[in-house]
């Protein structure tokens, strides 16, 4: 038996970033009657479309990861299956040590297998490369149940690998620390192989070949043409049609357990549900949760986050003629630059070059976990510090004919070491009442096909609790 079996099962879905909009497709899917509440006058969370001098742009995300199925396919399912488009080039570089060097090949997140590309790169110095080599001479090392990745990368292969290849790419996933990040919940692929080999570039090297063997399967990246923020607004339209309601600028005071049913209490009303699904960033949740589940809202009060601002900018495309080729280049925070990344979103995506031929769309990211004071300066003051730094990497020296800064303050969860267990606790507390459930980027991954695997897997536990209380002891009778 289904929840459509069951007709009239109401579930309250809190939080109508992708995550929430996952959980309530995938929830009318399974029979239930929905209602979805936001905060806030949008949807979408971090996921945010707009545009800049006309051209489309991405104000948040930009990408979702292809060889995961569940973004894409939530796409497909929604209507956006024409309109899926694979980056045009996802060939980076990275500003280091004085100069732009090509993003050596064969790394998983920076941690290096094939050596002669990493020294060909020009990445490392010399010193830097022989600390590298001496990871395939030294004894396995130990992870036991977790470790920081940084930690364990620099007692493997030093220091300079995690501050000028680990860091910069793992900040463009979690604006964080590598030497706090847990290897286990951020990049699991290397904590298999820092459990299974010897040496790490061993390990990394069979990795990439199997990689290779699924080089068939299709692009790594995927992109939405007019941008990934169209995603959210096309999930919500289909949530529309299925007969969901969503409704925007409604805040959640509290939620309550009264016995049979839960109790959601809604500005200056209450909504009675069957289940409710919490799917915002964790100090909202700890908020919601306190009452009815203070282990949980204890568990999140720990959970830390990292902001970041976007700078966007449209230069005249003669102008930035000059510009190296490739999808743009990140920065180490050890070379002391104020942005972290620039992406070339006009050579990147297709669909922003068609836009307008005449101009060239590009964008930076500055802020990192415990750095904010640079977000609170003046828009003008960002833009500023981006072509600074714009000019020393790439040689820009034109100004911009149109900018914009956009600020994710708390955008980014913090997975430090201990941080799977820590969402074990606080799912084994909610689950303990019934019919509730939490979803989004603080459980199960930042990533765009992570947010909707999470909100996914809360509907179907909802709707099979949901299924079980209707059949009742004696299987439906």
């Amino acid at each position: 038996m289904s929840a459509a079996d069951s007709p009239g099962k109401h579930v309250v879905v809190i939080g109508g970033g992708i995550s929430g909009l996952a959980a309530a497709h995938r929830l009318l899917a399974g029979g239930a009657r929905v209602t979805l509440l936001e905060a806030s006058s949008r949807l979408g969370g971090k996921l945010r479309a707009g545009e800049l001098a006309g051209v489309p742009v991405d104000l948040g995300a930009e990408s979702m990861l292809a060889r995961r199925p569940e973004a894409v396919a939530l796409a497909r399912a929604v209507g956006l299956a024409d309109r899926l488009q694979p980056p045009a080039t996802t060939t980076a570089g990275i500003f280091t040590r004085g100069g732009l060097r090509p993003l050596p090949k064969g790394h998983l997140m920076g941690v290096p297998g094939d050596l002669g590309a990493l020294a060909a790169s020009g990445v490392l110095s010399e010193e830097g490369l022989a600390r590298v080599a001496e990871d395939e001479r030294l004894p396995a090392g130990e992870v036991g149940d977790d470790v920081a990745l940084g930690a364990y990368v620099a007692s493997r292969m030093g220091r300079e690998v995690v501050d000028r290849l680990v860091e910069p790419l793992l900040g463009g996933v979690y604006a964080g620390d590598p030497y706090r990040i847990s290897m286990r919940a951020a990049v699991p692929q290397l904590f298999d192989i820092a459990r299974g080999h010897r040496s790490l570039a061993e390990g990394v090297r069979e990795f990439q070949a199997r990689a290779a063997l699924r080089q068939q399967d299709g692009p790594v990246f995927m992109g939405i043409e007019g941008g990934i923020g169209q995603l959210p607004l096309a999930v919500a339209e289909s949530v529309r049609a299925a007969g969901g309601e969503i409704l925007t600028r409604t805040v959640v005071r509290g939620l309550r357990w009264c016995g049979d049913a839960w109790e959601v209490a809604v500005d200056d009303r209450a909504v009675e549900a069957d289940a409710v699904v919490v799917a915002v960033p964790a100090p909202e949740a700890r908020r919601i949760l306190r009452e009815s589940v203070p282990a949980a809202a204890a568990e999140l009060a720990a959970v830390e986050y990292a902001s970041m601002a976007l700078v966007t900018m449209a230069f005249r495309r003669p102008e930035v003629a000059g510009l190296p080729q490739g999808s743009g280049f990140l920065v180490p925070p050890v070379d002391g630059r104020k942005i972290k990344a620039s992406t070339f979103s006009a050579r990147k995506w297709r669909w922003a070059a068609d836009a307008d031929p005449d101009l060239f769309v590009l964008r930076t990211s500055i802020g990192r976990y415990g750095e904010e004071e640079d977000l609170r300066r003046e828009d003008a003051e960002l833009v500023a510090m981006s072509l600074k730094d714009l000019g020393e990497a790439v040689g820009l020296t034109a100004a911009p004919v149109a900018s914009r800064v956009d600020r994710w303050y708390g955008g980014l969860p913090q997975y430090p070491v201990g941080h799977l267990a820590r969402v074990a606790r606080i799912r084994d507390h909610v689950a303990a009442l019934p019919g509730l459930r939490v979803c989004g980027a603080v459980y199960d991954g930042v990533g765009i096909p992570a947010c909707v695997a999470s909100g996914r897997r809360a509907a179907d536990e909802i709707v099979t609790g949901l299924a079980t209380l209707a059949e009742g002891p004696s299987g439906g009778e």
